[in-house]
């Protein structure tokens, strides 16, 4: 195939349609959970795919969603970062679900001192964030959100 802006628009619907036809998910419970919620957001488009993917991995964030994310508002509960319900691994997959969404380090402005909020910028590095048992699911949600360049 010669002509370039036929390959381009191939090239573009197989990466439009691979993250969602071989995703990989952690149980039925996340898959059952993505596709719910997916219905329920204002867009469907990579960020909220990705957010919803990776807030589906862990039980706890599928149970708070609510609590997390407004889909009326499309607006993030970075609060919900300070509830009793996170576990260590729960508020890794929230910051990386905030950060794939937002492209910032949201919770960071929640605190008003500045040691606090370089504390709390450190939790969204590399090796805070994967450090866990969803890093596998991670890198799925990462393809989610930047799948033209994951093909």
């Amino acid at each position: 195939m010669n002509n370039t802006a036929l390959r381009a628009e191939m090239q573009a619907s197989q990466v439009e349609n691979t993250p969602t036809t071989h995703m990989i998910f952690a149980n039925k419970e996340q898959k059952q959970f993505y596709y719910e919620k997916l219905k329920r957001v204002r867009v469907q488009d990579c960020y909220h795919k990705a957010l919803i993917y990776i807030l589906g991995i862990a039980e706890n964030t599928r149970t708070h969603f609510d609590q997390i994310y407004d889909c009326k508002t499309g607006y993030i509960k970075i609060e919900c970062l300070q509830e009793g319900w996170q576990t260590s691994s729960s508020a890794k997959a929230v910051r990386l679900a905030f950060n794939l969404y937002t492209d910032k380090t949201s919770s960071v402005n929640a605190y008003k001192r500045k040691d606090k909020q370089i504390a709390e910028c450190r939790e969204y590095s590399i090796s805070q964030i994967f450090c866990c048992e969803y890093a596998r699911y991670f890198w799925e949600g990462i393809r989610l959100r930047y799948a033209e360049y994951c093909h």
